[in-house]
């Protein structure tokens, strides 16, 4: 079953709350994903075995990388591909989606040279009793 097959019945407000992006903005990423998919597969003819998610769901895997933080090793689980595939799928649709120039991501260095410079840095240390195990007499 695809993943994204659970978002039909959901409200609009709904779907970008999840995903992070409105419905309209995800179909056009779809749409200039699988323009990318056919053209690469007739570049080098490729052949072999099926990818075990739909275009549409790579798409929703990246989102939901994004707006979740989640670690690739437990997306992996929830759409049943290793670490290894995940971390692929999310760089290549990341590249794919940077490359048609409809969207963009800020590098690493706009973060660097943002003007907001940190001042102060504050660590809560607060200790927290914790039930432990008494020993045996």
């Amino acid at each position: 079953m695809r993943k994204i097959d659970k978002f039909d019945k959901i409200s609009e407000e709904s779907f970008k709350r999840v995903v992070g992006v409105k419905r309209a903005t995800y179909e056009e990423m779809v749409l200039i994903y699988k323009e990318s998919e056919i053209e690469r597969k007739k570049e080098h003819k490729i052949g072999g075995r099926k990818p075990k998610l739909c275009e549409e769901d790579r798409v929703l895997f990246m989102l939901e990388y994004y707006r979740e933080y989640r670690t690739l090793s437990h997306m992996g689980i929830d759409y049943g591909i290793s670490e290894g595939q995940a971390s692929k799928l999310v760089r290549n649709v990341e590249s794919v989606l940077i490359k048609s120039g409809k969207f963009s991501l800020p590098s690493k260095r706009v973060l660097y040279q943002a003007e907001n410079k940190i001042e102060f840095i504050i660590i809560d240390a607060t200790e927290s009793p914790i039930q432990r195990p008494r020993g045996t007499p």
